[in-house]
């Protein structure tokens, strides 16, 4: 799967470009893609029919989490077209009143579709599964104060979450090239999520700069 994504600094921020890129990715062979907002979503839905796991960003002052925090952005994304809501897992402060357990359930018993949660650790893995996720991803290791001395891609973290959970995993985070994903696949994974390789070219040119210098 590929996520299409783009920062309001970045070059290719805009759901022109951004529905572009999700029918490129297609075309390409994607068997899904992420998205970020109701605007993104809406003008990807009407380019593609693959799956589209849908995030929402609010980043609000005092609050760590970002990715889907509430019920109200959850609405928002499945209204413009999101197959799947993926919302951030982890025990970090959120908006609103609802615990990650409890907007799990809200957003399956009332939106009906199912529900990914992006986790950065082994045990919030595990508590996603009890609450119900319907999918895990290794979306945020590497990226939150616990987990930032982690490699990514985290494939230590993945072994061990198809080692213990019935719920399938995604592999998200640091991909970068076919070899990895590859990898993740053999190790359990259902699916690969990849992003910043495929989406961000600016991105895909630092690590051509990075490797003739080192060179």
């Amino acid at each position: 799967m590929v996520s299409c994504q783009a920062l309001e600094e970045e070059p290719l921020h805009g759901s022109s470009h951004m529905k572009a890129m999700a029918r490129a990715a297609v075309m390409g062979g994607a068997a899904g893609i992420r998205a970020n907002g109701p605007k993104d979503i809406r003008a990807i839905r009407k380019e593609v029919k693959v799956p589209i796991i849908g995030i929402y960003k609010i980043f609000t002052p005092g609050y760590e989490v970002f990715i889907t925090p509430t019920l109200k952005e959850a609405r928002e994304i499945v209204r413009a077209g999101a197959d799947i809501v993926a919302l951030d897992a982890t025990p970090r402060s959120r908006r609103g009143h609802l615990s990650i357990g409890e907007l799990i359930a809200a957003i399956k018993r009332e939106l009906k579709v199912p529900v990914m949660a992006d986790i950065s650790n082994f045990d919030e893995a595990m508590e996603a599964g009890a609450f119900g996720a319907d999918l895990i991803a290794t979306t945020l290791s590497g990226y939150t104060a616990g987990t930032r001395s982690r490699k990514i891609p985290d494939f230590d973290l993945l072994r061990r979450m198809v080692r213990k959970l019935k719920t399938p995993v995604i592999m998200e985070g640091g991909i970068r090239i076919p070899e990895q994903a590859r990898r993740a696949i053999r190790l359990g994974a259902h699916a690969v999520v990849v992003g910043a390789a495929i989406t961000r070219p600016q991105v895909i040119t630092k690590y051509f700069v990075s490797a003739l210098k080192k060179g």
